[in-house]
Parts: structure tokens; sequence; C-alpha cells
């Protein structure tokens, strides 16, 4: 798969990958609005060329208080986004070329204040996001946002996601079922309850493209 090219839909406005990141950025805005006072970390996977990040922290209110890791594992997509970041003079956002499927490539930003897995649950196995959702809650602190995407083709999984987060301690702050040719769903939820307290040691999914 060309990631690159695939990134191209983001230059029609009317394309269904744009009508998310309107929706995306949205919630990202609101969830740092929303964050505790003090520095918010946010942790973005498999996070492309970066643009619901970069494109929000620029002249948000808590740009300052927000140290961001976006990891990405095509090496041209993420030299992109250091690209980008650096030309909005966003020196607190890292972008790191690793597997976002194991853990241990970000470990050490963890726990996470904001939490976005966006352009996954498309790509991967259904047992692969069962258990991302339930690994969500590890790699979160208490009160942390979780913003998600699947789409809502038959057989739409996006009811199963929701109860999954629902069963792994996470509220349901929004769910967006956004009219686009990609049948796009945008989720937004939030840790209810304190972490466990070990990180999960295996893989979380296997990135299948779509």
């Amino acid at each position: 798969m060309d990631w690159i090219a695939w990134h191209a839909a983001y230059d029609d406005p009317a394309s269904s990958l744009s009508a998310r990141l309107r929706c995306v950025r949205s919630h990202l805005s609101d969830a740092l609005d929303q964050a505790p006072p003090g520095p918010v970390r946010l942790v973005s996977l498999c996070a492309g060329q970066g643009h619901d990040v970069i494109g929000v922290l620029p002249g948000h209110p808590r740009r300052e208080d927000v140290r961001a890791l976006l990891v990405e594992s095509d090496a041209r997509n993420a030299g992109l986004a250091r690209r980008a970041a650096a030309g909005q003079g966003l020196a607190q956002v890292e972008v790191r070329e690793a597997d976002a499927g194991l853990v241990t490539g970000f470990a050490d930003a963890l726990p996470a204040d904001v939490l976005l897995l966006c352009g996954i649950f498309g790509n991967v196995s259904d047992r692969d996001i069962q258990q991302t959702v339930r690994a969500a809650a590890t790699l979160c602190r208490a009160g942390a946002t979780v913003i998600w995407t699947r789409h809502r083709r038959p057989l739409d999984l996006t009811p199963q996601i929701r109860q999954w987060f629902a069963d792994s301690g996470f509220a349901q702050i929004a769910f967006d079922a956004l009219p686009t040719s990609a049948l796009t769903g945008v989720g937004v939820n939030q840790l209810g309850r304190a972490p466990a307290v070990e990180l999960p040691r295996g893989r979380l999914f296997t990135f299948r493209g779509p």
C-alpha cells in the first residue's frame, strides 16, 4: 500500500477522509479544552502525517501544555509529519518511526491524557480491535479521552466496539455517524476508572491495510 498516495484524499475537502479529519479535530480540540490544568500527554497511534494533531495544536489555548507523541511506521509519512510540526513551531510534538502495535515502542509516553486510535480499526482484525480496546484502559490515566474511527459498512462493527469500550470502563462521550461515502464513524470515550498496573506485553494489532 502506498500510504503517501492514500493521504492524497485529504486534499479534497469533499472526501470522506476530509470529513473524518474535521470531526476528529473538533473532538480533539474539545478533549484538550476539558483536560485538567497542567501538562497534557497526547499519544496518536498510526498517526500518518499527523494532520489531526498538527491541525489543532497551533491555535489551541492549551498548546503549551501539550506534549504529543505521534507513532508512525511509514518513514515517508513520519518525515512529512516532522516537517509539518516543525513548520508550525511545535517543538513539543515528537514523531517516532515505530510499530504502533507494540506498546514497548511508546511506553515512555504513557499514561496518556488523550489517545488517538484513528485509521486503525478499519485495517486490523476484529480480534485485534477488541484487544486494543481492552488494552486502551492500561494506556490511559483515569479521566483520559480516547478518539477512534471505524467505517460502518456491513457488517457494521461500531456497535460492538462501543460495547467493548463500555466493558473496559469507558463512558461514551460521542459517536458521530458521518454521512460520507465511506460511512465513517467517529467515537469518543472517557476512561472512568484507574488503569491497570501492567501494560500489555504482546502485540495489540497487526496493520493489514485497506
